[in-house]
């Protein structure tokens, strides 16, 4: 039996090597296209472009990890059926998730190693991807940083720090503005819980406005809602957008437990669960897959020619349900966690029942 075992998990390997480097190629190939006239344009070295899309490899690999497991899998039990090696084996008494035990840890191991790498490998290449892509390339340098659930931005003229749960829209809260004259003393103090940037002006709820006043005093001027015109907008408050993508899996876990209101909760932990288990998602796709290609040759004598496309329908339902899942997560509508796992459970679940059907 451990010869079997080698044998299909060598198989399986084959495969996956095979797809991995198809998914590769055919990514870079259109990234490539898409972006190598910005490097053109900016008259950025080839060096650095070849640097770029070499760096992005393991964000790829994370992307494409679930459905080379899924794909691997199904095209090795494929390929068994199709040269009667699996009705050999059955027939000699073997049962079907005997057969399959291997493909599964195959795809247990390859899931181990895409959260390897997402903990100590895509944190430092997406930080140099990102600052090659927006810094050289676009020329948006990041202006602010975020600490701690909190944006903080310094200028010439003040320095900015709020809470932003929602990147896309400009509505802030807890937001403060400090203003410094030459002698690094303060000289206004702006408070509010609530800021929005609507029509080119600041709008700003429930706070308060403190100035400088003679004998180091600091009148205070409370107000329900005012406007106010501030020397910069949203636009100036760059983070890069994919910044998650540059921290661990232990650095998104210490940075949703230091969150500190629910929306920013909410947002933080559906990025933890989710980055965790989308790279978990090639092995519940694999058990319903595995079984999937036994019932289409069985209905239609066919079994790579159309289980392969089937399998590819059904990886781009469960992502599609995942990420809706998610984004539900993310504004507060669903816990992530349930977000995060619902879909395995239910298609590893089924997945597990079909293949002990098909072993009766």
């Amino acid at each position: 039996m451990k010869q079997l075992d080698r044998y299909i998990f060598s198989q399986f390997l084959k495969n996956a090597v095979t797809l991995i480097f198809g998914f590769v190629a055919l990514y870079l190939l259109i990234d490539f296209f898409e972006k190598i006239d910005n490097f053109m344009d900016k008259g950025k070295p080839m060096g650095l472009a070849l640097k770029y899309f070499m760096l992005n490899i393991p964000f790829i690999l994370e992307q494409m990890g679930p459905v080379c497991i899924l794909l691997s899998g199904v095209i090795t039990l494929g390929l068994l059926n199709h040269s009667r090696e699996l009705i050999a084996l059955k027939a000699c008494g073997i049962a079907l998730r005997r057969i399959v035990a291997p493909i599964l840890i195959a795809g247990l191991v390859f899931s181990a190693l895409l959260l390897a790498m997402s903990q100590f490998v895509l944190p430092t290449t997406m930080e140099v991807t990102n600052r090659i892509w927006n810094e050289e390339v676009r020329g948006r340098i990041p202006l602010g940083i975020f600490r701690n659930g909190r944006y903080y931005y310094r200028s010439s003229e003040g320095f900015y720090s709020f809470a932003r749960p929602d990147p896309k829209k400009d509505i802030f809260f807890n937001f403060s503005f400090s203003a410094w004259n030459d002698e690094y003393r303060l000289t206004d103090l702006v408070a509010a819980s609530m800021a929005v940037w609507k029509d080119d002006t600041w709008t700003l709820m429930n706070g308060q406005v403190q100035k400088a006043g003679a004998a180091n005093s600091f009148p205070t001027e409370i107000f329900k809602v005012r406007e106010f015109n501030f020397p910069h907008q949203p636009a100036d408050f760059f983070v890069p957008q994919y910044r998650s993508l540059e921290l661990s899996l232990t650095g998104l876990f210490l940075e949703a437990s230091r969150t500190q209101t629910e929306e920013e909760g909410a947002r933080a932990w559906a990025e933890f669960y989710g980055r965790l288990f989308y790279t978990l998602l090639g092995l519940p796709l694999l058990l319903l897959g595995l079984p999937l290609l036994l019932i289409v040759y069985r209905k239609w004598g066919r079994d790579l020619s159309l289980a392969i496309p089937a399998s590819c329908g059904l990886a781009f339902v469960c992502w599609g349900l995942w990420a809706t899942l998610q984004s539900f997560a993310k504004t507060g509508y669903i816990n992530p966690l349930l977000a995060a796992t619902s879909v395995h459970l239910v298609i590893g679940a089924l997945g597990i029942f079909l293949l002990l059907r098909e072993d009766v």
